[in-house]
């Protein structure tokens, strides 16, 4: 039952994901992040089959490092998508990655962004997006309290309260999320919400 979501503000993307790890009726583990630091200013959530999520994330993320590598400078955000859309529709007919992608990102002359990216190599560069089941509800709660000059508050107050219809909706719901941010200061973990036991 994974959910990924985010979503842009004023002068700030943020990504937020649940972090457990689980196989039909098991869960492996409650702790795994799933939000990738791809660069100094871009964060990859990720949803999917685990072992094609880990393999195409990290995949990425060492094709990021190796053209900035390469040639001196970082890919904008827009590439880096354009780049991850272009490999999951090459894979797409051979052999696919069951992988959703939220992008975000931050580049010093268009600002902040988000892209929207599934398993079928669609992209969107959007305000706001959510893969997974809870994404019924996240993206409801968006659509109601959402606006696009949100402070970093506001936007944390929303993803609490997209966090909370998710468990108290959703039949098997992740427990335990995980919440990042990128700006001009770079991209950095924000907190976890972890549910606490009675």
């Amino acid at each position: 039952m994974e959910c990924v979501f985010g979503m842009v503000g004023k002068g700030f993307a943020l990504v937020v994901a649940d972090t457990s790890a689980v196989n039909s009726i098991l869960v492996h583990k409650s702790n795994e992040d799933k939000i990738m630091v791809l660069d100094s200013h871009k964060l990859m959530g990720a949803s999917g089959e685990a072992g094609d999520r880990a393999q195409f994330t990290e995949y990425v993320q060492k094709n990021v490092a190796l053209y900035q590598y390469r040639n001196g400078i970082p890919l904008t955000t827009k590439a880096a998508a354009n780049f991850m859309r272009g490999e999951l529709a090459t894979a797409l007919r051979k052999n696919p990655y069951m992988v959703n992608i939220v992008l975000a990102g931050f580049d010093r002359d268009t600002g902040p962004s988000l892209y929207f990216i599934d398993y079928i190599a669609t992209l969107h560069k959007v305000d706001k997006a959510a893969f997974g089941y809870g994404s019924y509800f996240a993206l409801s709660m968006m659509d109601r309290h959402y606006h696009q000059d949100m402070t970093v508050d506001e936007a944390i107050r929303l993803a609490e309260q997209c966090i909370e219809e998710i468990r108290s909706r959703l039949v098997v719901a992740p427990q335990n999320f995980v919440i990042k941010i990128v700006d001009e200061d770079g991209a950095r973990e924000h907190s976890w919400r972890r549910t606490t036991r009675d």
